[in-house]
């Protein structure tokens, strides 16, 4: 009962948007740039798609450990979860310095990922690190394709993004190193074919 009130706060603070970070932002350092009003809705769209994707990483890391009975794979997911954090709190302050909001629909973002994230701990450790391996490599690739079309002189953005890329790459390497066994092909486009729509989404919503 402890663990479900305890899991239900921290929903609900994330949810709520209050996320906290440990490290400082790779952008705090970096100069504010002027940008044209069509620069700016574009990195926002982008900004809060990467708020949505870690409202998603907070869900799924939380129930995986939550359902997982090996203690130091807790440890690991609970590890992760406060480096997504960061995350969070990072692309939710850049948000606010471009003037938008965060997703309306990210009660709805979290709960399906918290869904997905017991179905895959459910399944075995093996099967729920292979789960993250693929979850971070389509997270990765999906940052990769944000660099590319971020606006060049929105070095804040970029700068998020850079870092939380590398994160990601870790934190799939991480899992491949505990045992990781490989998602099924059609697993992989079905997480591929959700992905598409709440990116979509999110980017207006």
């Amino acid at each position: 009962m402890d663990k479900l009130i305890i899991g239900f706060d921290k929903a609900l603070r994330i949810v709520a948007g209050m996320a906290t970070a440990t490290r400082a932002s790779p952008a705090i350092e970096i100069e504010e740039t002027i940008l044209d009003s069509s620069s700016r809705r574009h990195s926002a769209g982008l900004m809060r798609v990467n708020h949505v994707g870690e409202i998603c990483a907070q869900a799924l890391y939380d129930a995986q450990g939550q359902f997982s009975k090996n203690s130091e794979l807790r440890q690991k997911f609970a590890e992760a979860a406060r480096e997504e954090e960061d995350h969070l709190a990072w692309t939710a302050h850049r948000l606010g310095e471009l003037g938008s909001h965060r997703s309306i629909l990210n009660p709805f973002w979290y709960a399906g990922a918290y869904v997905f994230g017991a179905a895959a701990a459910k399944l075995g450790d093996a099967r729920s690190l292979g789960f993250v391996v693929e979850t971070e490599r389509q997270v990765e690739a999906h940052l990769a394709s944000h660099l590319d079309t971020l606006p060049l002189q929105d070095k804040k953005s970029r700068a998020i993004v850079e870092q939380m890329r590398l994160d990601e790459i870790a934190h799939g390497a991480t899992a491949q190193s505990m045992g990781a066994l490989r998602v099924p092909v059609p697993i992989q486009r079905m997480m591929a074919a959700v992905a598409k729509i709440m990116t979509t989404t999110a980017y207006y919503i």
